[in-house]
């Protein structure tokens, strides 16, 4: 996900891949997988920037140690 702001200011976050391309004329275009088009006060470079950050720590997120769907009871103290 990217954050970025549409051109009243109002700041918004984006799932970096959805964006099919994106375009500079002379504001920034960016066209999703859907078609939907959205105009952002970003430059054309700090959107690509972000989207490949985006994409550089998702693939390098380490995976959890522990399963999260599997639930243990904690163990009783007993004296």
């Amino acid at each position: 996900m990217i954050k970025l702001t549409r051109l009243d200011g109002e700041l918004f976050v984006l799932n970096a891949d959805l964006i099919r391309y994106i375009e500079r004329r002379p504001d920034t275009f960016i066209t999703l997988v859907s078609g939907e088009r959205i105009v952002v006060g970003e430059t054309m470079e700090v959107v690509i920037e972000r989207a490949v950050k985006y994409q550089q720590q998702k693939h390098f997120m380490p995976m959890p140690t522990t399963s999260f769907t599997t639930a243990t009871a904690p163990t009783p103290v007993t004296n």
